[in-house]
């Protein structure tokens, strides 16, 4: 079923009033690859009323009124995507096209979402339950961050957006108990995973720099990221505080993750991986067309790229489902009736990690002096794609489905590394699983930048293609790769972006199209030397380019020129 989200769907329910309300940036689309819907039925599930609105009209109480005041709380997000991303580009126009909302034109999303659904509450409900914000925006913008639209250092969002609560990461265990708590009367200040306010710092938590101080000075920056940083395991992480003004944000330690198990029933909740009724007549969404029929095999990313997000949001520790319950969903997706025989994508953050984790850093969390995929794989880690290879087999042998493929990023530095599997994979990925290209984030061809990106050198990307061509080339097979690259990435200068394009062109025998424009997204390392430029790990000044013009003109150095229509 639908989350409902009018009062006529309440009646028929026989609900007479919900007890959790969540608002989004989002349309509503009911998929377990969207958040929003993950929480809903995750409580709906543990038996609470819960309804969804979704991109409500801010100039109105039309919208976010239409379902009364909940009973315990109102769930606050900006969406898939942050807010701020989501609306401006890496050069600060604003977009015209959002995949997330109906007819994709850009209309619906508010800048700083969080903040301001929070105060459209609050507008038409004086008394207002608790305001708990979770989702992408609110993870990620949990601490004093650098905020690279408004150029400065901002407060965390908690306070700016006056909410109660703030739940980051993946947060379906932590979302019941909260709920737990807030039914039952009792306090909620000892959940992990949780973020609140208070007026004194509580015993063991480790003091960050306070905000006033990191918005001024930039080494206090700097030694607050770090410590932010390395507290995001749970396994080692301890309870965070740092004032922001009179008063101090408490960050309680992450959430335990889910077990194979508790990860596998999330997934077999009744999504119907739809539009929402009463959204789809506004028009379709873009967003739809790729999950609708695609698989999260996992969820966590231990590659650390120095400019993602994702270790910070879902962990840097890979939670993978088990066969079954994927096989199960894809069993399911082929009755559907709009299913064609194509999974368009199995995967996670990045596709094979599926089933390959190390298991000292389960025991014992995150090692703190190293990275487990650079500057080189640690052996440690033993990679064996052997499980993703029998999953995929499995899954192309399903009655009713044609084509299964891998359109997750994959790290191919992950395929060399494995002696023993690492060839099966990928001939079973050229054989089976690729539609027409592959994609790789090579992001550039300078080792000094991409050291600053934490990203494989360039050899291995070479090493790499040549044995993707020549697999494809035994097999008959006219596919190609295609490749994502980065331009002003911090230390990259307009001489590295002429490096890149020879290189692009004498090795990749390519003129890169799909170049972007670093963005300085909050809460991510190469954020941090944006901000500080210098290299957080070496202490060095590093080249930043600031500039509009500068930034647009590295992309320029790569990219062809429009053609004139």
């Amino acid at each position: 079923m639908f989350l409902p989200t009018t009062p006529e769907e309440l009646g028929n329910l026989g609900w007479d009033r919900l007890d959790v309300i969540l608002v989004t940036g989002d349309s509503y689309i009911d998929s377990p690859f969207i958040g929003v819907s993950v929480i809903g039925k995750t409580l709906l599930q543990e038996g609470y009323r819960v309804g969804v609105i979704a991109q409500p009209d801010i100039q109105s109480g039309s919208d976010i009124t239409r379902l009364g005041a909940p009973l315990l709380f109102w769930g606050v997000t900006g969406g898939c995507v942050d807010s701020m991303v989501a609306n401006r580009t890496a050069i600060g126009r604003r977009r015209k096209r959002d995949d997330y909302t109906p007819g994709g034109f850009n209309n619906r999303r508010p800048d700083r979402a969080c903040i301001v659904y929070s105060n459209l509450i609050r507008k038409y409900f004086k008394r207002a339950c608790p305001i708990i914000l979770g989702g992408i925006e609110a993870s990620l913008r949990r601490i004093a961050h650098y905020d690279f639209w408004s150029d400065s250092v901002r407060r965390s969002i908690l306070f700016d957006a006056k909410a109660d609560y703030l739940l980051y990461g993946m947060a379906e265990r932590s979302a019941a108990i909260l709920s737990r708590c807030l039914r039952d009367g009792s306090d909620p200040k000892g959940i992990r995973g949780l973020c609140y306010i208070s007026n004194d710092v509580p015993e063991n938590c480790l003091l960050l720099p306070s905000f006033e101080t990191v918005a001024e000075d930039t080494n206090a920056f700097e030694e607050m990221f770090h410590a932010f940083y390395r507290n995001n395991d749970p396994v080692t992480a301890v309870p965070l505080a740092q004032k922001q003004d009179t008063r101090y944000l408490i960050q309680n330690p992450p959430a335990q993750y889910l077990t194979e198990s508790e990860l596998d029933a999330v997934y077999d909740l009744d999504y119907e991986c739809d539009l929402h009724p009463y959204y789809k007549r506004q028009g379709a969404v873009r967003a739809l067309e790729t999950i609708r029929f695609s698989i999260s095999t996992h969820r966590g990313c231990y590659g650390e790229c120095n400019f993602c997000a994702i270790g910070v949001h879902q962990g840097r520790t890979v939670r993978s489902r088990s066969e079954n319950s994927i096989i199960a969903e894809a069993k399911r997706m082929t009755t559907h009736p709009e299913f064609k025989g194509t999974i368009y994508d199995v995967g996670g953050p990045t596709a094979n990690m599926y089933g390959i984790e190390c298991n000292k850093k389960v025991r014992e969390g995150c090692c703190s002096d190293k990275r487990c995929l650079f500057p080189e794989v640690c052996s440690t880690l033993r990679v064996d794609h052997g499980r993703q290879v029998a999953l995929l087999k499995a899954l192309r042998n399903i009655k009713g489905i044609r084509k299964v493929v891998v359109a997750s990023g994959i790290r191919h530095d992950m395929v060399l590394a494995d002696g023993t599997k690492g060839d099966n994979y990928l001939r079973d990925l050229v054989r089976h699983h690729v539609s027409g290209q592959m994609k790789l984030a090579a992001e550039h061809s300078e080792s000094h930048v991409l050291e600053k990106m934490g990203r494989p050198g360039s050899e291995i990307l070479l090493q790499f293609r040549t044995r993707f061509c020549a697999m494809n080339q035994e097999d008959g097979r006219n596919q190609f790769l295609a490749y994502y690259l980065i331009a002003a990435h911090p230390g990259c200068s307009e001489k590295d972006m002429n490096a890149l394009k020879s290189f692009a062109a004498r090795k990749l025998k390519l003129l890169p199209e799909q170049v972007q424009v670093f963005t300085p997204t909050p809460s991510t390392y190469s954020t941090l030397m944006y901000w500080t430029e210098r290299d957080p790990f070496t202490g060095e000044n590093l080249f930043v380019e600031k500039s509009v013009k500068g930034r647009e003109k590295q992309k320029s150095l790569v990219t062809p020129p429009k053609k004139r229509k």
